[in-house]
């Protein structure tokens, strides 16, 4: 049963095809599937521990576990996509059963990776993820820009993705296998390598400095689909792998540091770019990006169970923060905040979409506020000043999540709207989400962190009191900040000068940076490379082919005056001996045999004189003979 979770959605997407274009044709098996998926997942978790494994040789197999946090992905990644992947079927029409098919496979992809137990299987996973995000994120093909967007995408995240092979190649050489429980037998160098690839790869893929700008670019796939990815697949895939293989990296001394610095590092850097993006979707970006920076703080603090609780919740309210996005983007025709204003034309949309807006700024009794405070307590616990650095990233989510709903669903002017409604199947799977985010707020009740270490397989530090009422205070703060931004109609800008709001709203100039440092000296390599190819080796090339023409023309020419002489006087001697022939033949053969046969017609002609029919003229005949008879016996003596 464990390999159907990832089987069976895989094999209904290769059948979406057949199941017809309408939205209930496609969304019916679609949904169908992530519900089985789904309740698979639930009966093997409630079952216990299960694996299995294919063995391709003695040294490889591919092999699947549930265990551990990969337990509760199993059941997230399918719970996630049900109303997602129903959105998506109602309100896309453009290519949709190939986008609910990709989506559908996308899953599929997704319940391999978080069941690998080894690197073989866990390869074959991510690189179909990558690929399926590629599809994703360049659905509508025909526009140009997102095909390119799909491509800094894909190139990004795959450049992260040799960190996986990398890993994996050493971890063979160390131990002749690629089980995860390999790594345990690993010496401490290669140990440490392999650390530092995985941790490339994670950060690549969950979109972490310096590689984060690749998630503006995966705006340009539908609002379905940018809700998928940064939920529970795609952007989660990175911070998964490190709360699964964290513990084998203990006695890895820089590895904690390293993975708490580039989170918090993007938590912050993130947060910015959340609270000063103009762009719908693009703010939710980098909010992704900084809460799973706080992920990986968490993971870099000893605390993989606050990183996987937090994992779950933001699954919850950012993939209903993206649909209600979508909803906006319908409604305004616009992907700009500053446009929107939609709580009065919307109020049941804007209210859904509030509860996603308040778990992520962590306000209390939702689950994104427990997680929170459990992120913050193993910062504190770890290091003062990363606990400092938590709070501060902290109050920027409360700012740019109080920013976003106001901007998005606040009163205001409503002119340019659309007559645009959200049918029953959007409003359901907001409804579903918003659910999901209010449920998980039993995360506060006594005995929840056993639960949750249990589920997880690490452990909680426990936040203090002082701490609690320190993060409510920051986010106190954060909303009077953003009430009186409201208020002065400074709050899509900050007030900030519009050079700094450009600069940090595009990720703090990381796109022009690498376009500078990396992509223009390569694109110049490259063309200095072509003017060398061209100027140097097609040249020798062109010159060769030069000297073979020349060469052969020579030949031509030789040939013409020695084999082609030749030939030629050979052709007219034999034709003179055949002239020659043919004149001794008419005038000696044909001549004799005619001579003769004239000769013979003349004796025979001058015989017939003789034949007179008189006796005497017969005697003298023979008298004559005998004379000439008698005279030749003579001559003989």
């Amino acid at each position: 049963m464990l390999w159907t979770l990832p089987l069976a959605p895989l094999a209904i997407a290769a059948l979406v095809p057949v199941f017809g274009r309408s939205r209930r044709a496609l969304g019916a098996p679609a949904v169908g599937v992530t519900l089985f998926v789904l309740a698979v997942a639930a009966v093997l978790v409630a079952t216990g521990s299960s694996s299995s494994e294919f063995r391709w040789s003695p040294q490889l197999e591919l092999s699947v576990d549930l265990v551990g946090f990969g337990r509760v992905m199993a059941i997230l990644v399918p719970g996630v996509a049900t109303p997602i992947i129903a959105y998506a079927a109602a309100t896309e029409s453009e290519g949709r059963r190939r986008l609910i098919a990709l989506m559908v496979a996308f899953v599929g992809a997704m319940e391999l990776l978080v069941l690998a137990a080894d690197f073989l299987t866990l390869l074959i996973a991510w690189e179909l993820v990558g690929a399926f995000s590629w599809a994703l994120i360049g659905h509508s093909w025909r526009d140009a820009t997102n095909v390119k967007s799909a491509a800094h995408a894909f190139v990004t995240t795959r450049f992260g993705d040799l960190g996986i092979y990398l890993a994996a190649g050493l971890s063979f050489a160390a131990t002749g296998s690629l089980s995860f429980e390999s790594l345990d037998g690993a010496d401490d160098m290669r140990l440490s390598v392999i650390a530092g690839a995985l941790v490339v790869a994670a950060a690549a893929k969950s979109a972490q400095v310096p590689f984060s700008p690749w998630l503006f670019s995966a705006m340009a796939g539908p609002t379905p689909v940018s809700a998928l990815l940064h939920s529970a697949t795609m952007v989660a895939a990175g911070a998964y792998i490190l709360v699964r293989l964290a513990p084998s990296f203990e006695s890895v001394s820089w590895f904690g540091p390293a993975v708490a610095v580039v989170g918090i590092v993007t938590a912050i850097a993130g947060g910015v770019v959340a609270a000063t993006q103009s762009h719908i979707k693009r703010a939710l970006a980098g909010s992704t990006s900084a809460q799973y920076g706080l992920m990986f703080v968490a993971v870099g603090a000893g605390s993989t169970a606050a990183a996987g609780a937090h994992l779950v919740t933001h699954a919850a309210f950012k993939s209903l923060l993206f649909l209600a996005a979508g909803v906006a983007i319908h409604a305004a025709r616009s992907n700009e905040l500053r446009e929107m204003q939609l709580g009065e034309r919307l109020p049941r949309a804007a209210g859904l979409a509030a509860v996603g807006a308040l778990a992520l700024a962590a306000v209390p009794p939702l689950g994104g506020a427990w997680t929170k405070e459990e992120v913050v307590a193993a910062a504190v616990h770890d290091s003062a000043w990363l606990g400092a650095a938590v709070f501060a990233a902290g109050w920027l989510s409360a700012l740019y999540a109080g920013r976003w709903q106001l901007l998005a669903y606040g009163p205001g002017s409503r002119e340019g709207a659309s007559d645009y409604r959200p049918g029953a199947t959007e409003m359901s799977s907001l409804g579903v989400l918003a659910a999901a985010s209010v449920v998980l707020g039993l995360l506060w009740l006594p005995g929840a962190s056993r639960t949750v270490e249990d589920a997880t397989g690490g452990g909680l530090v426990g936040s203090q009191v002082w701490e609690f009422g320190l993060a409510i205070g920051l986010v106190a703060l954060a909303a009077a900040a953003v009430a009186a931004l409201h208020r002065a109609r400074r709050l899509p800008t900050l007030g900030l000068p519009r050079s700094l709001l450009a600069f940090t709203a595009n990720w703090w100039g990381l796109p022009v940076a690498a376009k500078a440092v990396v992509v223009d000296p390569v694109l110049a390599l490259s063309r200095a490379l072509a003017r060398f190819d061209d100027l140097v080796i097609d040249a020798g090339v062109q010159a060769a082919a030069a000297a073979a023409a020349l060469a052969s023309r020579l030949l031509a020419w030789r040939g013409e005056i020695t084999i082609d002489g030749l030939v030629r006087a050979v052709a007219a001697s034999t034709l003179l001996a055949a002239s020659g022939s043919r004149s001794a033949d008419e005038r000696g053969v044909d001549g004799a045999v005619e001579g003769l046969a004239g000769g013979i017609g003349t004796t025979g002609r001058k015989s017939r004189l003789l034949q007179t029919g008189l006796s005497h003229h017969y005697y003298v005949v023979v008298a004559a003979g005998l004379v000439v008879l008698v005279g030749v016996l003579a001559l003989v003596r």
